[in-house]
């Protein structure tokens, strides 16, 4: 199995994702697609989207086998979110 490096730092990756989903998926993309998932290719700006992270990084893997992957769920700042939810506390 290839086995890609990251070739920037978390920061930077990040930093180029969002740039891309900015640019290429938000404006357009956003309301038809919300709750899928968008793997970026954070060099070429090529991008797969799915209701499946997987499935959406595989067939960017396959168009772009040394692609460094942003995924991102449109509609959301995130792919994952970690940690509890937070409820209102009844008075």
């Amino acid at each position: 199995m290839l086995s890609i490096r990251p070739r920037y730092s978390k920061e930077e990756f990040a930093r180029r994702g969002d740039e891309i989903y900015g640019r290429e998926i938000h404006p357009p993309l956003e309301r038809a697609h919300e709750g899928h998932f968008v793997a970026i290719d954070i060099e070429t700006g090529l991008y797969e989207i799915d209701v499946d992270e997987i499935a959406a990084s595989d067939r960017l893997c396959l168009r772009q086998p040394d692609a460094q992957v942003w995924v991102r769920q449109i509609g959301s700042r995130y792919a994952r979110r970690f940690g509890p939810r937070h409820r209102p506390v009844d008075p």
